[in-house]
């Protein structure tokens, strides 16, 4: 780990982490898939020094259950937030299981120009047989072939980020060139599914490489900055994040806190009226602010940030932003991100080298 400061990341997609949120979020339904909804959030975990917010996605339509859920997609709603936000990093969940990873790579680059350096990637599968038909795609049915899938499209979105070199833009009017076309290169990716050569259509992001997260049980720990591990204790969260080997650890934690109206645990039961809060085996807090604090300062131990998923926006957000996170402030355990800085610069991260440059460079001191 890098020192002592803890990453504080948020999921902000629709009202909570329990499926039945909407039914105590403080607007009206029909404000859920506008603008101001989701620049109001990101607004409020900014202001509250949260690093990262992620943005969950689902290809699939509303279906049957007791609570549907409609949504804008994660990377449109990561760019409006960019363009509203000036320290917070943006994720958006992102799957490549069908998704082009051409396609997932220039979007995502693109995020990082309009965000000037503070964008990420939350790598995922899709899991459901019906996601295939949506993109009119034949199924990817065993987890291996998903792996696969998510290890891929990672390789050729990094390689096509580094596609175009850093000083590739030339943009000169007295001599009319735009680009240095010896510094785009192409890919030459041959996978066992596709191939891409490239180069991108979208100039190498700011920050070099975006910070790429995800399960490192799903993407190999190589190709990831920050590991997200799980577990539904302290323990086993600590036992998941040992020996990792991804510069950043982060631990998944559902959330549920005390709030001035009512206790965490009959907020729960109020929801859990309607539909159930699915256990997806990682560790979740219900209880008060103070004990929020103390268990995210003995992860602080573990961990180098935490994802927390609210499980109601409305009513948890606040709560961490009053009580949680100013504890931890005082104790020292978490950093504000400052303006101007990337998201790799605020986790510690390097920018990487070109890897096409170093390449170059590596070729001219062999011809000597």
């Amino acid at each position: 780990m890098s020192g002592p400061a803890l990453h504080l990341a948020v999921e902000i997609d629709g009202d909570g982490a329990h499926p039945a949120a909407w039914r105590r979020a403080s607007h009206s339904p029909d404000q859920l898939l506008t603008p101001r909804r989701v620049a109001q959030v990101a607004a409020v975990a900014e202001n509250a020094g949260f690093t990262l917010i992620t943005v969950d996605d689902d290809v699939l339509p509303p279906g049957a259950s007791p609570d549907p859920v409609g949504r804008i997609g994660a990377m449109e709603r990561a760019a409006f937030v960019a363009a509203s936000t000036s320290t917070i990093g943006i994720a958006p969940v992102v799957p490549v299981t069908y998704a082009e990873p051409f396609h997932v790579s220039s979007q995502l680059a693109s995020l990082d120009h309009i965000s000037a350096g503070r964008a990420g990637w939350v790598v995922a599968e899709e899991e459901r047989p019906e996601a295939a038909r949506a993109w009119g795609r034949p199924p990817v049915a065993d987890a291996a072939a998903r792996a696969r899938e998510s290890r891929d499209g990672v390789e050729v979105a990094r390689a096509l980020w580094d596609s175009w070199e850093d000083d590739a833009v030339i943009r000169s009017v007295a001599t009319s060139r735009y680009l240095d076309r010896e510094r785009l290169h192409y890919t030459d990716f041959t996978g066992e599914t596709y191939a891409v050569k490239g180069p991108a259509i979208v100039p190498r992001p700011p920050q070099g490489q975006l910070v790429v997260l995800g399960r490192p049980d799903r993407v190999p720990a190589a190709q990831l900055d920050v590991a997200l591990v799980e577990g539904r204790d302290l323990a086993s969260v600590a036992a998941a994040a040992a020996g990792v080997g991804t510069p950043r650890v982060f631990a998944e934690v559902e959330v549920a806190l005390d709030t001035p109206e009512a206790t965490a645990a009959n907020r729960v039961a109020d929801l859990e009226r309607h539909t159930a809060w699915s256990d997806r085996g990682w560790l979740r807090h219900l209880g008060s602010a103070e004990q929020l604090a103390a268990l995210l300062a003995e992860l602080s131990r573990h961990v180098d940030g935490v994802r927390l998923h609210p499980l109601v926006l409305d009513e948890d957000l606040p709560v961490l932003s009053r009580l949680v996170l100013p504890a931890l402030s005082e104790r020292r355990l978490v950093t504000r991100p400052l303006p101007g800085t990337s998201l790799r610069s605020t986790l510690g991260l390097e920018r990487p080298a070109n890897r096409f440059a170093i390449a170059a460079v590596a070729a001219q001191e062999d011809a000597r």
